[in-house]
This record gives C-alpha cells, sequence and structure tokens, in this order.
C-alpha cells in the first residue's frame, strides 16, 4: 500500500529531515571538538619531551638571579638585567628584539629599622613599604596601638593620636588582606598616627618581613609605612592584649626620586602566513629590592622566552608571531604594561591573544582565561593537550596585572595558574632566590606556556572575540 499524502506525514518528514539536521550539527560540533587535540598531539608530546630534558631555562634563571639581583624599576640592576637579557635574545635569533623606554617611578629604600624598646629590646625584623616616606633623621619613637581590622581602628579612633599603629591583620586571601598594606598608612593618618605598621601579608613566615606597594592620598599626611614579621606582629598583639605599653623606635630613610628610564623587552619569532597578527607572552622583569625575584617574576619571564625557544629550536614555526614580552615596573608603578599598550595601540586589533605568567614557576595546574564564550570553548579543547603534565585546567579569569590594559581593549588573555600553596612564603622577601626554584615544575610551566602559545598563533582562524 502506497504512503498516503497528508498533513500528518508532512509533520512526519519534517521531523525526519529536522533530526538529521540536528544529528549533523552534533557531529560537526563533535568532529570540531576533537580537531585541536588530533591536529597538535604529535606536535604537543614533542614539546613536551623537549621541555622535560631541558636546563638551559633553569641555568639562565641562575645566572639571571645571581648576577643581577633584585631588579627595581628605576635601579642600575635592572637595566644591566635588561642589556644582558637584549644580547642573549639576538644569539638566540629572535627577531624584532628591541627594549622599548618606558618612564618609570624611582624609590630608594635606603638603611632602615625598627626596633623595640618596652617592654624589652628587641630588634625587630622589618622592611618599609614600597613608595612609603622616610622619617626624620632621628626616627620615630613613639607608643603602639594594634589593631587586626580597619573596623577595630575606626572604633579606637580615639586612641590614635601621636601613635603608632599596628595592623596586625591575618592573612586570609592575597586580595583581601592586602588592602592593610596598600592603604594603612592613609587610614591611620586620618586619626593622627605618626606612622603605620602592617604584619606581613604572607600566608607563612621564618621572621620574613614582605615588602610591597602601598599609596597615599592627597587629602591625608603621609606617614611612614613598614611591614614586621607576623611572628612580631602576633607578639606585639599578645603583649598589648595584656594591657602592656608598648613603645616602638622606627627609622627610615626612604626617598622617591625623580623618574627614571627603564624598557619593555620585546622579541619575536615571526610567523610563517600571517605574521602582522600577534600572540604575546611573558613576564615582568622587574623586581622588588629584597631577594632575587626568582619566583616573581623572573621564572615566569624564563618560561615565556624559553617557551618560544624550544618552538623554535624544534623546528615548528607557527601561522602567527609569537612575541615575548618582559613587562617593566609591575611591582611600583605599572607603568611597563600602559606603555605597551599605547605603543602598540594601532595593532591591538591584530592581539590574537595574551598570555602571562606571574605567580610563580611551581607545578602548572592549567590556564585562567578572560575573553569570548566561543573562544573560551576553544582554550578548553587546547587544555585537553595539557593533561599528560596535569595542567590542562581552564578556568574563568585570566587577567593578570600586565595582560590586563590588553584586555581593556578588547584582547583575550590568558594566565599562567600554578600551584601557589608555596608562592606566599616568599613573595617580596628576601627569600625569593632561585633556590626556591624547582627545575621540573619551571620546565612544566615551559611546555604549558609553548603548547597553549603555539597552539593559539597555528589556528586556522584567529581567536574569537
Amino acid at each position: 500500500m502506497l504512503p498516503v499524502s497528508g498533513p500528518k506525514n508532512e509533520k512526519e518528514n519534517n521531523m525526519t529531515k529536522a533530526l538529521k539536521f540536528i544529528s549533523f550539527v552534533l557531529l560537526i560540533g563533535m568532529t570540531n571538538a576533537n580537531a585541536i587535540p588530533e591536529k597538535y598531539q604529535d606536535i604537543v608530546e614533542k614539546l613536551i619531551t623537549a621541555s622535560l630534558a631541558d636546563s638551559a631555562a633553569y641555568n639562565r634563571l641562575a645566572y639571571v638571579c645571581d648576577t643581577f639581583g633584585p631588579r627595581l624599576s628605576g635601579s642600575d640592576n635592572l637595566e644591566n638585567a635588561i642589556d644582558w637579557i637584549l644580547e642573549e635574545l639576538e644569539q638566540d635569533g629572535f627577531s624584532n628584539v628591541r627594549g622599548e623606554k618606558v618612564e618609570v617611578p624611582a624609590w630608594i629604600r635606603g638603611k632602615e629599622s625598627a626596633r623595640l624598646i618596652k617592654p624589652f629590646a628587641k630588634d625587630l625584623a622589618m622592611l618599609g613599604l614600597g613608595g612609603s616616606i622616610g622619617t626624620p633623621g632621628s626616627g620615630i619613637r613613639g607608643e603602639l596601638i594594634v589593631v587586626d581590622s580597619f573596623e577595630e581602628l575606626d572604633d579606637r579612633k580615639d586612641e590614635v593620636k601621636g601613635r603608632i599603629v599596628l595592623f596586625n591583620a591575618e592573612f586570609t586571601t592575597y586580595g583581601e588582606t592586602v588592602q592593610y598594606r596598600y592603604k594603612g598608612a592613609q587610614a591611620a593618618a586620618q586619626y593622627g598616627a605618626v606612622a603605620s605598621l602592617i604584619r606581613s601579608v604572607g600566608s607563612w613566615s621564618m621572621n620574613t618581613p614582605h615588602t610591597g606597594g602601598m599609596a597615599y592620598a592627597d587629602t591625608i599626611p603621609k606617614i611612614p609605612h613598614a611591614a614586621l614579621t607576623p611572628e612580631d606582629a602576633m607578639m606585639l598583639r599578645r603583649i598589648h592584649d595584656r594591657g602592656d605599653k608598648i613603645i616602638l623606635e622606627l627609622k627610615m630613610e626612604a626617598k622617591t626620586v625623580a623618574d627614571r628610564y627603564s624598557r619593555n623587552v620585546v622579541a619575536e619569532f615571526p610567523g610563517s602566513e600571517f605574521p602582522e597578527e600577534v600572540v604575546v607572552l611573558g613576564g615582568h622583569i622587574d623586581s622588588w629590592d629584597v631577594g632575587q625575584g626568582a619566583q616573581d617574576d623572573a621564572g615566569g619571564c624564563l618560561a615565556a622566552w624559553h617557551a618560544v625557544k624550544l618552538i623554535k629550536e624544534s623546528g615548528l614555526q607557527p601561522r602567527r608571531t609569537l612575541r615575548v614580552v618582559m613587562w617593566t615596573n609591575e611591582e611600583n608603578g605599572g607603568r611597563g604594561n600602559k606603555a605597551y599598550r599605547d605603543a602598540h595601540r594601532a595593532e591591538l586589533d591584530n592581539h590574537v591573544a595574551a598570555i602571562e605568567s606571574d605567580g610563580g614557576v611551581f607545578k602548572p595546574k592549567g590556564f585562567g582565561f578572560s575573553g569570548s564564550a566561543e573562544a573560551m570553548d576553544i582554550i578548553s579543547e587546547i587544555g585537553t593537550l595539557l593533561n599528560s603534565i596535569e595542567a590542562g585546567k581552564i578556568t574563568e579569569g585570566g587577567r593578570a596585572a600586565d595582560v590586563a590594559p590588553l584586555n581593556d581593549e578588547g584582547v583575550p588573555v590568558t594566565s599562567l595558574k600554578v600551584d601557589g600553596s608555596r608562592y606566599f612564603w616568599y613573595h617580596h622577601t628576601n627569600a625569593d632566590t632561585f633556590d626556591k626554584v624547582d627545575r621540573d615544575e619551571l620546565n612544566r610551566c615551559m611546555a604549558a606556556m609553548a603548547i597553549m602559545a603555539f597552539v593559539l598563533a597555528d589556528l586556522e582562524n584567529p581567536l574569537p572575540r
């Protein structure tokens, strides 16, 4: 019997067509979902094998740390390090190697000390906070008031005038606790404090104070601002809670002088088909003026530099240009990232993505990403290529200090995420030295950055915005 034509059969035919179309779309989607892993798997294995066997990045990091030491913006140490890096990049065969001039602030620590006078005599380990003014030559001697929060300071504001305030804020997260470092002097000075101190912003300590940036407000008097160790801060809180009078003496020669010039380091490995389109990867080459800035952030710079060097030496060349950038002045001004954005504003539409490493070079876990939903899907696909080194986790949020200005202009950005459980042990301290870097962990960071950067630069179409 022949089928009878009519509304029912037309409806069934339309449903069949729709189901076939949906199946086709799903099939295409599944094919696309596997396209990146399938296409790049052999290349990824090659890059991982070469990365894990590498010693050049580790040895160069040791040289930077041991030869130039801490690299605060405005210092000879930083500029000498940049000179050497530019020469080495040339020797590595990078193209368009240059230092792009940046005007940076210049803060000089000078000699400094903190001493407990009462209830007993003790020299306290301390570090002045970046940007702080100094004390008079004879120092500041005063009674200490200890508070755990801004709220407690407000409640006890009538006790503050003429005293030194210590913020004994326990470390929770960096983003939450760093406010005492950044705004503490303003909060204390508005109630008449003569100086302010903080419990160092760190998750662990062996009597190691942490420095870092702070800020003044034009409408509030400027007072000296410094960090004590968590151990001493907690001790002073206990003494204070027992009702004993505490007298401290603070001496700081800190001063800010006229701006100086530094440079962003830029070097390229040109793309084979679309050299005008760029994938940026890097870290910040400046550090604070203590320790060696090994984890923060010379390690990130070396991981990015050698990720591209590794790609180049493996005989690979992506369609688009890989551009290594080592930003200056991330720590005490953030002028390097803005200078890069401004110098390259005309080509930002051709910036496919920017990758930053500024969380230490501990074992990598994956990447954070800030961009469109469509781009996030692609980044997640690339992440699967990193599962073999346990670095394939892709999460929302790729903005970091030096790529944030690019993201503000629409550039998709991603940042390397690592096991940060020990990062704030060393962050901004004299303990941030080369011996804290594990070669295998550095190499895994290098591998993760090499794979992410290469695939982004080699995609058939640029990452969608």
